[in-house]
């Protein structure tokens, strides 16, 4: 099925107005000072949030690096 009319080109326009893309905005971790995205693991440290690490030593997220 076919629409009956065209769309004009500022309305597909204004449509796509919502569709750009925003970069990841980085924060600092508090504990190896390394940027990381908000709500992920930090993966110099295994950070997450206050009180919560995460040990991953397949990976290397959260090990000492010795």
């Amino acid at each position: 099925m076919l629409p009956t009319h065209r769309q004009s080109p500022g309305r597909t326009r204004r449509r796509r107005a919502h569709h750009a893309l925003t970069a990841p905005t980085p924060t600092v971790c508090p504990l190896s000072g390394m940027p990381k995205q908000h709500h992920r693991v930090c993966k110099e440290s295994g950070y997450v949030r206050a009180g919560l690490r995460i040990v991953v030593k397949k990976l290397g997220i959260g090990v000492d690096k010795d």
